[in-house]
């Protein structure tokens, strides 16, 4: 693990193998880089880039407030300080937030964008939902987080896997709470905007679980749909964290869209 020298402070690992993009991951709110653990390993004779979120893991953050500019910011910074010309971005949730925003500004400096598990132009009702569990979130107890993990996994994979399981509670068990509420803020009360949406001109995958309930396979369809000549891709089975749960459909279905954009970087 290495830590940035510029002021985000920014704690990352990367992997390099050769010339070729480096693919890059950003987590969703709450976790950390070590969500993409099995993809690391998966991509392990490819460059490959993890790192914290501001406020998240080892990264620290001083701001009162956070913005989707900030997060640009801290990528941007990361990946020129690694001297990392062209890079390959998968985002998830909150983190495909953070891609899309950072594609719309910087398309340039990407080979490809992959946009997991992500929100888009969310009706009434999906609002109050999340606004109603951001009032849970407050709480900070032992329901909240257990909510959000029968949210992100199947009951049978909880069941089978109480290693992984307790993994990603103790993510959101250690927490630093103050930071973590910023970051949930900013992804509740996002709005999408189609003129950054039209902004994104880079060759783009959209996929999301199966059965994921906040992050639907039809908002991931009617986003790839408004991202001009992007594809969509379901996971099968899988809710949320079908990057853990769906590993290998999830990483092959990465790995074949990223093999043919290697020849468009």
């Amino acid at each position: 693990m290495s830590e940035t020298s510029e002021k985000y402070k920014t704690s990352y690992y990367l992997s390099k193998k050769d010339d070729r993009s480096t693919i890059v991951f950003i987590h969703g709110v709450g976790l950390t880089k070590e969500i993409w653990d099995q993809q690391i390993e998966f991509f392990k004779n490819h460059n490959t880039l993890t790192y914290d979120l501001l406020g998240h893991g080892k990264t620290p953050l001083e701001k009162a407030q956070l913005s989707f500019e900030d997060y640009t910011k801290q990528l941007l910074n990361l990946i020129d300080e690694l001297d990392l010309k062209k890079i390959h971005l998968v985002g998830f949730s909150l983190g495909s937030l953070i891609a899309r925003d950072f594609a719309s500004v910087h398309g340039d400096r990407l080979s490809s964008l992959i946009l997991h598990g992500s929100i888009y132009k969310r009706t009434k009702e999906q609002k109050r939902i999340v606004e109603n569990r951001h009032e849970i979130q407050k709480l900070h107890g032992p329901a909240s987080r257990k909510s959000s993990l029968r949210r992100w996994f199947t009951p049978e994979f909880a069941k089978k896997n109480q290693e992984i399981y307790q993994k990603i509670y103790s993510m959101l068990e250690n927490n630093d709470f103050k930071n973590f509420l910023k970051a949930y803020k900013l992804f509740v009360s996002y709005e999408d905007d189609d003129e950054i949406i039209n902004k994104i001109k880079t060759n783009t995958l959209v996929t999301t679980g199966q059965f994921d309930v906040g992050s639907t396979p039809d908002m991931a369809k009617n986003l790839s749909n408004q991202i001009e000549g992007s594809k969509y891709i379901e996971i099968k089975n899988g809710k949320h964290l079908c990057n853990i749960e769906c590993d290998k459909d999830f990483n092959k279905t990465i790995e074949l869209f990223i093999n043919q954009s290697y020849d468009k970087a």
